[in-house]
């Protein structure tokens, strides 16, 4: 039976904000959450070839608040333009990706869940990642797949993520029916017509607006310019 993979809790704004930021800056890394509860990003940058994963207060990812990681558990290693995971022993309660057991070495790829111990990692890898989604024309939302009511209301649901530090929140739709002199009710229009094109009405109500701005910014139809 096929171990079943822990669902990753939701992101805060600032904690989302930070995760396009390192996407953006086009490295490989890994995200995942400490001992406290707060989101850890550790960027495989190109002057790394190796990276220890351990309880030693010498490992590169120190996860020194979880009992069920050896003091040396696993290594990340670069070959070529990949990123590789191998315990090859090292731990007592083994790496796991996408909840199969690593045995020797195993190539991560843009998405894969990775769990040491208790801890469970995301590795990201945005330039690959981008490509792919490049190929999936169809399935792309740009500038002209909105209405210009649709475009400003975006905007303006996008616009307390301008600033690059502080905690930030998507606009309230009373925050933006007043930036763009309309009523509550036909913000709620507009907001239920994007999240339908973007292919979020399914979420929570409480997730839609986070998720909304994360497509948006991601997808190149809002830029930091833009706000």
């Amino acid at each position: 039976m096929a171990e079943q993979i822990p669902a990753a809790p939701a992101q805060s704004p600032v904690e989302l904000k930070a995760q396009i930021e390192a996407e953006r800056a086009g490295k490989p890394f890994l995200i995942y959450r400490d001992g406290p509860g707060q989101q850890q990003i550790f960027t495989l940058t190109d002057d790394l070839e190796r990276v220890t994963v351990g309880r030693e207060t010498s490992a590169g990812i120190w996860i020194d608040w979880d009992t069920e990681v050896s003091r040396l558990h696993a290594e990340l290693e670069r070959i070529g333009e990949s990123w590789t995971v191998s315990d090859d022993g090292l731990s007592r309660n083994g790496t796991h990706v996408n909840g199969e057991r690593v045995v020797g070495r195993r190539r991560l790829r843009d998405g894969d869940v990775v769990r040491f111990g208790r801890t469970v990692a995301i590795y990201r890898q945005p330039l690959v990642a981008n490509v792919t989604e490049t190929k999936v024309a169809s399935n792309v939302i740009d500038r002209t797949s909105l209405s210009e009511a649709q475009r400003r209301v975006l905007l303006a649901l996008c616009r307390p993520f301008k600033e690059s530090s502080g905690y930030v929140t998507p606009a309230t739709n009373q925050q933006i029916a007043d930036e763009l002199f309309l009523s509550v009710d036909a913000v709620k229009t507009h907001l239920r017509a994007l999240f339908a094109k973007f292919g979020i009405e399914g979420l929570a109500q409480n997730q839609k607006r986070v998720r909304l701005v994360e497509l948006a910014l991601k997808s190149g139809v809002v830029t930091p310019r833009d706000l």
